[in-house]
C-alpha cells in the first residue's frame, strides 16, 4: 500500500501535468515586464503570442522586449522569420506547440505572452486549421477582388455574410478578409461560427489565461507615450532601413500598427504629424478591439491594475502574488519552497 506521502506527491505531480500560462491584454498594459518578473520566479520561458514581433530587425514598432530582457529569461517565437516572409494562426500554433513542448522537456513553464488573442486560443484549443481543398479559381478572383478599392468592398461584403468576424478582422488585413470570405463561398458556413465551435473543445492544458486590464483613459494615455517613445527611439530610421531591403506596404509584416503609418508618410502621402495622429488613434482602437475579443473568451481571470494598486503596494507585485498563489492553488505550478 503506498503511503499517504506519496500519493500525495503522485497527486501533486499530475495537477502539475502539462502546464500552460496566459499572460495577455490590451496593447501598452504592461505584460512584458510582469512577464519576465513572474517567469524568474516560476522558472519559466516565455512564447511570445505576438503577429509582429516574429520578424527580424523590426524591434521598435512591435515593442519587442529588449536584449537585455531577452538575456535575462528565455524567449521564443521572437526574430524567428524575415520581414517578407509570411506568418499566420497556422504558422503560430505549429511553432508554439513546439515550444511548448521544448520548455516543459525541460521542466520549465511555459508562460504564453502576447496579445494577439486568436493565436492565443488556437494554442489553447488546438482549434483544427485544415485548410478545404483549395478553389484556385475563387482564390484568384478574392486577391483580385481585395486589390480593388483597397478592398473595401470584399470587406463590406464580409460585414453582411459574418459581421462577427468582420468585427474581429482589421480591414487592412486581406489576407484574413480574403480567408474568411473564401470559407463561407467554399462551405456555406460562417468562419466565426466554426472558430466558436472549435473553441468549445476542452484544453489539453492544465492552464491559466490571465488578462491584465486597467482604465481606458489610463491605458489610452500609455499608448500615446509609448507612441512618442518609439519614434524618439528611431522608429523612421527603421522604416526606412525595412523598406532599403526590399520590404514593400504589401507584406504581411508592413501592415503591422506603426509601419503602415510610417510608410504612408516616407512615401508622401501624408505629413509625419498626420502618421503619428493616425497611429495614435488606430492604436487605442486595435487596444478596444483586444479587450472586446478577451470579454468573449471563457475561463479568464482578469486582473485589473487600478484595484490591485489599491492594496498600498506596488499594482505589479500584487498582481504577481496573487497570480502565483492562484497557480499553485490550482496545481498549475509547484510550491515555491
Amino acid at each position: 500500500m503506498k503511503s499517504k506521502k506519496n500519493s500525495n506527491e503522485l497527486c501533486e505531480k499530475n495537477m502539475q501535468s502539462n502546464p500552460l500560462i496566459i499572460l495577455t491584454g490590451p496593447t501598452s498594459v504592461g505584460k512584458t515586464k510582469l512577464s519576465i518578473s513572474l517567469a524568474k520566479k516560476l522558472n519559466g520561458e516565455i512564447i511570445s503570442a505576438d503577429s509582429m514581433q516574429v520578424y527580424k530587425r523590426m524591434n521598435i514598432g512591435t515593442a519587442k522586449a529588449s536584449a537585455a530582457e531577452q538575456a535575462e529569461i528565455r524567449h521564443h517565437l521572437i526574430d524567428i522569420l524575415e520581414p517578407w516572409e509570411d506568418f499566420n494562426v497556422v504558422s503560430f500554433q505549429e511553432y508554439a506547440k513546439k515550444a511548448v513542448n521544448d520548455i516543459q522537456s525541460r521542466g520549465k513553464i511555459p508562460i504564453v505572452v502576447g496579445g494577439t488573442g486568436f493565436y492565443i486560443q488556437s494554442l489553447l484549443y488546438d482549434i483544427n486549421f485544415t485548410e478545404n481543398d483549395v478553389n484556385t479559381e475563387l482564390r484568384k478572383r478574392l486577391e483580385a477582388e481585395s486589390q480593388k478599392d483597397d478592398g473595401i468592398s470584399l470587406y463590406n461584403y464580409l460585414l453582411q455574410i459574418d459581421p462577427v468576424a468582420a468585427e474581429q478582422i482589421h480591414p487592412n488585413n486581406k489576407k484574413r478578409v480574403i480567408r474568411a470570405v473564401e470559407f463561407y463561398e467554399l462551405t456555406g458556413e460562417k468562419i466565426s461560427d466554426h472558430n466558436a465551435e472549435q473553441k468549445q473543445h476542452a484544453s489539453a492544458y492544465n492552464s491559466a489565461y490571465f488578462v491584465l486590464t486597467m482604465n481606458r483613459e489610463t491605458l489610452y494615455n500609455r499608448i500615446d507615450q509609448r507612441v512618442d517613445i518609439m519614434l524618439q527611439e528611431g522608429l523612421l530610421n527603421e522604416v526606412k532601413s525595412l523598406l532599403a531591403e526590399g520590404c514593400t506596404p504589401e507584406m504581411v509584416s508592413m501592415q503591422g500598427l506603426g509601419y503602415k503609418e510610417i510608410i504612408r508618410h516616407l512615401q508622401g502621402e501624408i505629413t509625419l504629424e498626420e502618421a503619428i495622429y493616425i497611429l495614435k488613434r488606430d492604436t487605442r482602437h486595435f487596444a478596444k478591439r483586444q479587450l472586446t475579443w478577451f470579454r468573449r473568451e471563457r475561463d479568464v481571470i482578469w486582473l485589473d491594475k487600478d484595484r490591485f494598486a489599491l492594496t498600498g503596494i506596488d499594482a505589479d507585485e500584487a498582481i504577481e502574488a496573487y497570480m502565483i498563489e492562484y497557480l499553485q492553488e490550482h496545481g498549475i505550478v509547484p510550491k515555491i519552497k
